[in-house]
C-alpha cells in the first residue's frame, strides 16, 4: 500500500498543478467574447493576444529610441508545418530528396520536443515567450530568449557586443547567435546549430550546416514580424525565405513557470517508452556526402 501511495501522490500534485495553470489561462475565455484574439490550441489551452484597439497602437520605444521588443509574445516561428507556417505553398520548401524522405518517414509522436528537449530555431509553440535584454556599463551585451515552454532548461543567448562567430563552433541546440540593429529591425545571425531537433511537428529535418538569419521588426504595439532566411546546403537545394508573425499578449499576462520533466505526461507517466533512450537524438540517416 505504501508503494501505491508513493507512486500516485506525485501524480496528483502534477495534475492539480496542470489544472491550476489551465484554469488561469482559461480565465481569458470571457475576454475572448469581447474581442480578445487567441493563438494556437494545444490540449484545449490557448494564449490570448492583445485586442485590435490595443494591438494597433504605435510601437513602444526605449529611451535610446530602439523599439521595445521585449513582449511577452506568442508565435513568430514554425510549429505544425514550417512550409505552411512560413507562407509557402505545398511542395515549395526546397528539401533535398533524402531530407524529404526522412520527413515523410517521421511520426509526430516521436518529435524530440515531446521528450523535454529544446525546440530549437525557428520553432514557436502556442505559449508565451520574451526577448530579455542585458546591459553592462559599456552598453548592450546580450539578448536572451525565454520561453514559457520549450527551452528545456537551456535559454538562447544572442551576443550584442559586436563579437564574431567562432571559426569552428561546437554544434548546440540553440547555436551561436550574434545580433545587431539595422534601423528598427533586430537582425540575428546564427550558426553552429545541431541536427537534433525538428523544424516542426511534421518532422522537417536540417543538418549542422544550417545558417539562419532572422529579421525581427515590431510594426505596431501588437505585431512583430520575423523574416527568416534558412541556408542549409546539407538539406535544402537553395536558401529559403520564410515569414512569421508574433502577436503581443494582453497587458498583465506573464510567463508561467513550466518544468518539463515535472509536468511531462507524455513519456513514462503515460506508459510511452522513450525511443531516444538508447540511440540518442539526431538525424536517423546520414546525409549524402557526409
Amino acid at each position: 500500500m505504501r508503494k501505491v501511495l508513493v507512486i500516485f501522490i506525485p501524480l496528483i500534485v502534477v495534475t492539480l498543478s496542470l489544472l491550476a495553470q489551465a484554469q488561469e489561462r482559461a480565465g481569458g475565455a470571457a475576454q475572448q467574447e469581447q474581442g480578445v484574439q487567441r493563438v494556437g490550441r494545444l490540449t484545449g489551452e490557448f494564449t490570448p493576444t492583445a485586442p485590435p484597439e490595443i494591438a494597433n497602437q504605435p510601437t513602444p520605444r526605449l529611451p535610446d529610441g530602439t523599439p521595445d521588443i521585449s513582449g511577452p509574445w506568442v508565435g513568430g516561428g514554425s510549429n505544425n508545418d514550417i512550409e505552411a507556417d512560413g507562407g509557402l505553398k505545398p511542395g515549395e520548401l526546397p528539401l533535398l530528396p533524402w531530407a524529404k524522405a526522412l520527413r515523410d518517414s517521421r511520426k509526430e509522436e516521436d518529435e524530440p520536443y515531446l521528450y523535454c528537449t529544446p525546440m530549437g530555431i525557428p520553432r514557436a509553440n502556442p505559449y508565451p515567450w520574451r526577448f530579455v535584454k542585458a546591459y553592462s556599463a559599456k552598453g548592450p551585451t546580450h539578448i536572451f530568449v525565454i520561453h514559457e515552454n520549450g527551452d528545456a532548461g537551456g535559454h538562447r543567448q544572442i551576443f550584442m557586443d559586436g563579437r564574431k562567430h567562432p571559426v569552428d563552433p561546437i554544434p548546440t541546440w540553440w547555436g551561436h547567435s550574434i545580433g545587431r540593429w539595422e534601423g528598427d529591425t533586430l537582425v540575428i545571425d546564427t550558426v553552429g546549430i545541431n541536427d537534433k531537433f525538428w523544424f516542426d511537428g511534421r518532422g522537417t529535418p536540417h543538418t549542422e550546416q544550417l545558417h539562419a538569419i532572422e529579421r525581427w521588426t515590431r510594426i505596431n504595439y501588437g505585431t512583430m514580424t520575423n523574416e527568416l532566411t534558412l541556408d542549409d546546403p546539407g538539406a535544402f537545394s537553395r536558401p529559403v525565405h520564410l515569414k512569421f508573425t508574433a502577436r503581443a499578449i494582453p497587458a498583465g499576462h506573464e510567463l508561467m513557470e513550466f518544468i518539463c520533466t515535472e509536468n511531462n505526461q507524455y513519456g513514462i507517466a503515460a506508459g510511452i517508452p522513450n525511443i531516444y533512450r538508447e540511440k540518442g537524438f539526431g538525424l536517423e540517416v546520414q546525409p549524402p556526402g557526409k
